[in-house]
């Protein structure tokens, strides 16, 4: 529309309604989607990509018209791996950018630090890698796996597959490794297995001398057992790992390594020579064969204007989770929060896969579980699959006082840990959040 005939529409509505120029102004305004991912820090290697995913979506939603006849507009801030930040940039997002959704964070410590602003300001947020459940918001829409989509099955898998006796619980230490490792360690046991065949392992963020701990590493694995790590270490401090375990002679037939973090993205422009036969667990790798994902792939190829581009699983809960909150605003018919929270329960839409992915009254998705072994050229092998979709689990069976919670948001419950033995809801997220720190 030129801007003549806009000028001739906002009169003609003036005249008849009398503020028909601020609905019309109010109609013709972006809808703003923010943007929250570290583009520097120890976490850029992992979330830039995300940042990226998030704006091709845009783009090409652009193209097909926009969302309720409005333009999407991308507002991008960097928290910079700073977890307080986070939460300050989050408010900045929602109280000055006014923005109607949030697609953003990585690590469990940077939600933890946003959760209680989207809380108090009504805001959502879709958040797309693995964690470790104990936790269900409102305001968050959970579209990477919780620990029954992916640590759960990869634990089963290892152990009835591969044979696995013994077991090196390795991550880096903040609240997603150490809760997960704590959900592992009790379902072990229940297992069977023995204390002393658990080890665990905890380094910060960033850690780059893993010399003595793979030693450890190898010095546990040789008792005659099998023995395999379950690794949770996030961000570049999987380089110097994995590039230590290749120095130490540590094969995947020796002691294999079942990664929850690292993909495709995290070994490109690494030597993965060494790291052959080594495993992740993920819902989505790049190798998946569906007309969805190489459509995907193309496309992102496109965006990026490099063919050597890879995509991962976090990308893929980027672009579930956008297209969920696109079809629930086209449902409601609106942005606003409160509607879209309400309409995006039961949205089903396609995943990369070949399959769909579903939101369930506990804000987490539907997903498959697949299993990848390291190739040599990045990429991973799928060697194990469920045969279906799981459903994302809040509340772990395995921990006790998580075992009686269930989260549902439609109304009349509304909540997100309602005790089925008392039968009354407890806390608020951002209220656990806070009990955790």
């Amino acid at each position: 529309m030129t801007t003549f005939k806009k000028r001739l529409a906002s009169v003609a509505l003036a005249t008849a309604l009398g503020t028909g120029m601020n609905l019309a102004h109010a109609q013709e305004d972006p809808i703003k989607v923010g943007i929250l991912h570290s583009l520097s820090g120890t976490m850029a290697i992992s979330e830039t990509v995300l940042k990226d995913t998030v704006e091709m979506l845009i783009e090409q939603q652009n193209a097909e018209g926009g969302l309720l006849g409005r333009e999407l507009e991308a507002v991008v801030v960097d928290p910079a791996s700073n977890w307080p930040l986070f939460a300050e940039k989050a408010r900045e997002l929602l109280a000055q950018e006014k923005v109607d959704v949030i697609f953003g964070n990585w690590t469990s410590v940077s939600r933890k630090s946003v959760l209680p602003v989207v809380e108090e300001l009504n805001g959502l947020l879709f958040y797309p890698v693995q964690y470790e459940g104990e936790e269900s918001s409102e305001n968050v829409f959970y579209t990477g796996a919780a620990p029954n989509q992916q640590a759960i099955p990869a634990v089963d898998y290892l152990m009835n597959e591969l044979g696995v006796e013994r077991w090196v619980l390795a991550g880096t230490d903040y609240v997603y490794p150490r809760t997960t490792n704590k959900i592992l360690e009790t379902y072990l046991k229940d297992q069977g297995v023995a204390a002393e065949d658990i080890m665990i392992n905890y380094t910060p963020f960033g850690h780059s001398d893993w010399q003595n701990i793979v030693s450890d590493i190898k010095s546990f694995g040789s008792a005659g057992k099998k023995t395999a790590v379950v690794s949770t270490i996030n961000g570049d401090a999987n380089v110097p790992f994995y590039r230590e375990l290749g120095n130490q002679g540590i094969s995947a037939t020796d002691i294999p390594v079942v990664a929850f973090s690292v993909g495709e993205q995290e070994l490109s422009g690494i030597d993965t020579g060494p790291l052959v036969g080594h495993l992740a667990a993920w819902n989505y790798f790049m190798s998946v064969d569906s007309d969805a994902n190489y459509d995907f792939i193309d496309q992102w190829i496109e965006y990026t204007g490099d063919e050597a581009a890879v995509t991962n699983d976090p990308m893929e809960a980027h672009y579930i989770g956008f297209n969920m909150w696109v079809e629930a605003v086209q449902k409601a018919e609106t942005t606003e929060v409160d509607a879209v929270k309400d309409a995006i329960i039961g949205v089903t839409v396609p995943n990369l896969s070949g399959g769909y992915a579903t939101m369930m009254p506990n804000h987490h998705i539907t997903k498959p579980v697949l299993i990848g072994e390291i190739q040599d050229n990045g990429q991973f092998s799928i060697v194990w699959q469920t045969p279906s979709t799981v459903a994302g689990d809040a509340w772990s069976d395995f921990l006790p006082g998580s075992r009686d919670l269930i989260a549902d948001w439609r109304a009349p419950m509304r909540c997100g840990n309602f005790n089925v033995k008392e039968g009354k809801c407890g806390a608020s997220a951002g209220e656990q959040a806070a009990a955790a720190e």
